[in-house]
């Protein structure tokens, strides 16, 4: 399913849009559509290349709007998933959308606490944004480690579409 996505976006998206393929991640809910922007001229001053880089993905963000929401309205139907938009230039990316999509747990007093901490201390305001936070802490700090399993699962997924069909 995700190469079949990939694809699509790949043929549906107009060409001068991105300077190749647009990077598609998918979860259960969302298609997250991120292509590489052409990089800005190189004779601009290092101290302007910020604002000038910040000026071509707003500009793209406005001119690509009515399409953007075109397209996305047609992936969300075909596949199932909200589709969300963002763009790299410079190394940075940039998302436009995204879901912030709800997630239930179940978690210890000892795990509580850790959130009540954060949360005392004013590093989140909430025990959802104290959650968010260690998510994207440990999503940072095992960014190697969570490639690997990503991948590992990307081959038993493959493995299994290849497999026979159970019949019923």
């Amino acid at each position: 399913m995700e190469s079949e996505i990939q694809a699509w976006f790949t043929g549906r998206l107009p060409e001068n849009w991105f300077t190749g393929a647009p990077e598609v991640v998918l979860d259960r809910e969302e298609i997250a559509v991120v292509g590489t922007l052409p990089e800005p001229a190189q004779d601009v001053p290092e101290a302007e290349r910020a604002a000038l880089a910040d000026g071509l993905v707003r500009r793209f963000r406005e001119e690509t709007r009515e399409r953007r929401v075109e397209i996305a309205r047609e992936a969300e139907h075909r596949f199932g998933r909200k589709v969300s938009w963002g763009v790299s230039l410079a190394g940075e990316s940039v998302m436009f959308t995204t879901l912030s999509v709800p997630v239930m747990t179940r978690l210890r007093q000892s795990e509580r606490q850790v959130l009540d901490t954060l949360v005392a201390a004013g590093v989140a305001r909430s025990r959802s944004d104290a959650l968010a936070w260690c998510v994207r802490l440990v999503g940072r700090h095992t960014d190697t480690w969570l490639t690997d399993l990503r991948e590992a699962l990307q081959h038993v997924e493959r493995v299994r579409s290849a497999g026979p069909e159970a019949n019923s």
